[in-house]
């Protein structure tokens, strides 16, 4: 397997169409579906039926303030917790940067305040990678 489709179970994940700055995210591979922590969640019909979402997003915990943006919603997920609670969750479509691939991934939206890693990378998200889960930052240092 080439290198740079060797992620550890930490990375630089950059989300260009919601943030200026790459995210430290866990790879998990027993999450089906990415999930982006995001605050302040409001979702809008809009005048032709559709629906969008504005969310805060933060690039980091140690940020104060985040940056707000605005999706438009694709659905959402009945997601259970690692520790079997189920939350129902809007989903989104943007643009997932890891390394130097680009591809366009489902993220769910949730307050992961309490958790270590704002994001979770899902295994929906890794096709076509090889997780090797000793290993952090396979793909290299932060950069966009």
């Amino acid at each position: 397997m080439k290198k740079d489709h060797q992620v550890g179970w930490v990375e630089w994940a950059f989300l260009p169409d919601l943030a200026g700055e790459p995210i430290k995210a866990k790879v998990d591979t027993g999450a089906k579906t990415s999930a982006l922590h995001a605050e302040n969640i409001r979702v809008k019909k809009l005048k032709n039926g559709r629906r969008q979402v504005s969310f805060t997003v933060f690039t980091s915990k140690t940020k104060k303030k985040g940056l707000r943006v605005t999706a438009p919603l694709l659905g959402s997920k009945v997601v259970k917790s690692s520790i079997g609670v189920a939350t129902i969750r809007p989903v989104i479509r943007t643009t997932l940067k890891l390394g130097e691939h680009l591809q366009k991934v489902e993220v769910t939206l949730v307050n992961r305040q309490p958790m270590e890693y704002l994001m979770l990378v899902g295994r929906e998200s890794l096709k076509g990678f090889a997780v090797y889960p000793d290993q952090k930052f396979l793909l290299g240092k932060k950069k966009p």
